[in-house]
């Protein structure tokens, strides 16, 4: 099965959940949406696509990709991820970001963690963050587990 990973990342966990999820597929190949060069998916049978939340909003070149190649993508065994702190809102943050029909179309979709790096945040950043999520240190919480079970779901 080939496979490409396209993803929308601010600070660099989307990218990382990219190359995880691509360390478990043989010869996945991963891309960054905002870079803007990848191949068509015509070669591709599955297509996975990810991105950060902000805000509980995902990152425009995500959702525009989603967007743009919906025709696509229906003929595709897809999964989608998204990346961020807050599992609790993983059913939210998919309804309010993935048009319906693309979300049901996915063979896998997972919320699989996310990345806070006060040294890469900007200020109103770190300041949600301490104010919202009494957090100001880096905090990893991408879940290997979760990505272990989204890669099965999407290749079984």
């Amino acid at each position: 099965m080939k496979t490409i990973i396209l993803y929308a990342t601010k600070h660099g966990a989307a990218a990382e959940i990219a190359r995880r999820i691509a360390e478990r597929i043989e010869g996945a190949e991963s891309y960054d949406l905002k870079q803007g060069s990848f191949p068509g998916l015509a070669g591709y049978d599955c297509v996975i696509v990810g991105a950060s939340l902000y805000a509980g909003m995902m990152r425009k070149q995500a959702k525009a990709f989603l967007a743009q190649n919906a025709h696509v993508l229906r003929n595709k065994r897809l999964g989608l991820f998204l990346s961020g702190m807050n599992f609790s809102k993983e059913k939210e943050a998919f309804e309010a970001n993935v048009p319906r029909d693309i979300l049901q179309n996915a063979k896998a979709a997972g919320f699989l963690g996310g990345i806070f790096d006060p040294q890469k945040a900007g200020v109103l950043e770190r300041f949600v963050m301490r104010a919202a999520a009494k957090q100001s240190a880096y905090t990893d919480i991408i879940d290997d587990g979760r990505i272990g079970q989204f890669v099965r779901d999407l290749t079984s």
